[in-house]
């Protein structure tokens, strides 16, 4: 496996990871979502730097915001842009190729 694979597959395990971390709010109603106003702004910042770029700044913003706001925490920003990064953005790379 190539290192840039390698690169790849470590990115969706902490993706697969910081959103489980998201998600454990949900465990422990009411303190939960205090816990939220601490996680928020540490995942802004690991998204940042795990994704570089104009992407990574939006989607840290994105990450920042959603987890603030009760309830979206099950919504995995992470993977979804992981998602977006390897797969639909890598897709789209390949159809312009094949275009040209």
């Amino acid at each position: 496996m190539s290192k840039k694979q390698e690169n790849k597959y470590k990115k969706l395990a902490l993706s697969l990871v910081f959103d489980a971390i998201g998600m454990l709010s949900f465990a422990l109603p009411f303190i939960g979502e205090f816990s939220d106003v601490v996680w928020a702004p540490i995942a802004g910042w690991l998204m940042t730097r795990l994704y570089k770029g104009k992407a990574g700044q939006a989607a840290g913003f994105i990450t920042f915001v959603e987890e603030l706001i009760p309830g979206m925490d099950i919504v995995p920003t992470f993977t979804i842009m992981w998602l977006y990064t390897y797969v639909f953005k890598g897709a789209r790379k390949k159809t312009i190729i094949q275009v040209d």
